[in-house]
């Protein structure tokens, strides 16, 4: 009974690309890992920007230096 946890940025996901990330993580681990879908959970959770880092900075400033 896999449990897929994703995290991703609340930047305007639409509930489609949302559902295709679920199908396609379900398809992955039954194709790769033989997982029964039925027992499969995916679930996605959307963090606020202000919320979410990396290299020490909130990522709007980290992308601003990326960029």
């Amino acid at each position: 009974m896999p449990y897929v946890n994703i995290k991703i940025t609340r930047e305007g996901a639409t509930r489609a690309q949302k559902n295709e990330i679920i199908k396609g993580v379900t398809d992955l681990l039954v194709r790769v890992l033989d997982k029964d879908p039925n027992g499969t959970f995916v679930v996605i959770d959307e963090v606020e920007l202000e919320n979410w880092g990396v290299g020490g900075l909130p990522v709007d400033e980290w992308r601003k230096a990326n960029s």
